[in-house]
């Protein structure tokens, strides 16, 4: 899904306070997280309480930001329901709403899943948060071929180019157009545009670009903007925006855009991060500069990996991870909502991708890397939805 730059680790040590009463275990006797070590010289990881018996997320940033998380429709029933519940006010499709899910084929809808999310969060007068409009990947290659069945990408005659062009913009327009009509009463922030700069430098040559150059983006907004009102929040979302290279290039896109009226409330900020990865400083700069131009930030997929870059070294099961790294993982956490706190006037949501660390894309990217074996561990509640000292770090 994205790459990550190559940063080294950090360490450190993060105390805070508050659990839930009525708990029978250590931590619970102590009103607070462990005092001594990570967990406590006679504390174990699975004495530590479970999400749903400590203090709301939400609510300890109820008078800040959002608090959101990232969902497949599966996970909407049981304990990861009640966590849900629990913990997070705001949901955002993992991927039941990106384009290839919700039209596989031109004409051909499914709904299922994306409805599911969508009455949850109703249900539970969650915020929704709509992940993806357009993007390069996860959409169907049908939107790229033209009526004689080839690539458009592959067209050389100037006429030819210029029909595809419009061909494609239209049945784009169309899907924005379908999409937003059906949700927008619940949808309270769109995803419209995702990763469109590419990492070496300027525009992403993606098939949308090649085809219609930025037209795409100013198009995908102003159909958005035309079907959702102006109550829609709108928003361009990348990754990587810490890299100082990256945020000029996205800084100088939206500028321009901006200029030309297109109408662009946000940015997201995908903050796929590591323990060590990025600074603090960097981190300030990126939504400092976005909020120059009078625009919103949201961090929009927040997980913390393990390891640096490439994910190398991996730990082949959960239970052989150090208690150690759990605790950098929890000082690096801790910084940044202090970071997100301070900042909390100009960032209106932060949605981590994922639940809990039983489900996460990082494990898929650790065994890519280790021979087909390792995992990750980027969020504040365990595989067993049980607390980590990264909670203890974000809840003070």
């Amino acid at each position: 899904m994205i790459t990550l730059f190559k940063k080294p680790f950090v360490a450190g040590l993060a105390i805070s306070l508050l659990v839930g009463g009525g708990l029978g275990n250590v931590a619970a006797a102590q009103g607070g997280p462990p005092k001594s070590g990570v967990f406590g010289e006679n504390q174990k990881r699975n004495d530590q309480p479970f999400a749903w018996q400590v203090a709301s997320l939400s609510e300890r940033y109820q008078e800040q930001f959002d608090i959101g998380a990232a969902v497949e429709p599966y996970q909407l029933e049981g304990r990861q329901a009640q966590i849900l519940k629990h913990h997070y006010n705001s949901l955002v499709a993992e991927n039941a709403m990106k384009p290839v899910s919700l039209q596989p084929r031109e004409g051909e809808w499914n709904w299922e899943g994306a409805d599911k999310i969508v009455e949850f969060a109703r249900k539970h007068n969650m915020e929704l948060r709509f992940h993806t409009l357009v993007w390069h990947s996860q959409v169907p290659e049908w939107f790229f071929i033209d009526e004689n069945g080839n690539r458009m990408v592959d067209e050389t005659d100037p006429e030819k180019r210029k029909a595809n062009k419009q061909l494609l913009l239209e049945r784009m327009e169309n899907h924005i157009k379908t999409v937003v009509e059906r949700y927008k009463d619940d949808v309270t922030s769109w995803d419209v545009v995702n990763e469109v700069i590419d990492d070496g430098g300027g525009l992403r040559e993606s098939e949308w670009y090649q085809i219609t150059g930025t037209d795409y983006i100013k198009v995908a907004f102003e159909t958005a903007r035309k079907y959702g009102g102006e109550e829609a929040k709108l928003y361009i979302n990348d990754y990587n925006t810490e890299v100082p290279s990256k945020r000029d290039d996205l800084y100088n896109l939206v500028k321009d855009l901006l200029e030309q009226g297109v109408p662009i409330d946000g940015v997201g900020h995908q903050s796929h991060i590591q323990i060590g990865w990025p600074s603090i400083e960097d981190t300030r700069a990126s939504f400092e500069k976005f909020t120059s131009l009078g625009l919103d930030n949201q961090v929009t997929e927040l997980d913390m990996s393990l390891y640096g870059w490439p994910p190398t070294g991996a730990y082949t099961s959960y239970d052989d991870i150090p208690e150690e790294l759990f605790q950098a993982q929890a000082d690096r956490y801790d910084q940044l909502f202090e970071l997100y706190e301070e900042l909390s006037a100009t960032i209106s949501s932060v949605t981590f991708w994922g639940i809990a660390d039983n489900h996460t894309w990082l494990d898929d990217r650790a065994r890519e890397y280790n021979n087909g074996v390792g995992v990750d561990a980027p969020f504040v509640f365990d595989h067993n939805y049980r607390v980590k000292p990264a909670y203890w770090g974000i809840i003070d």
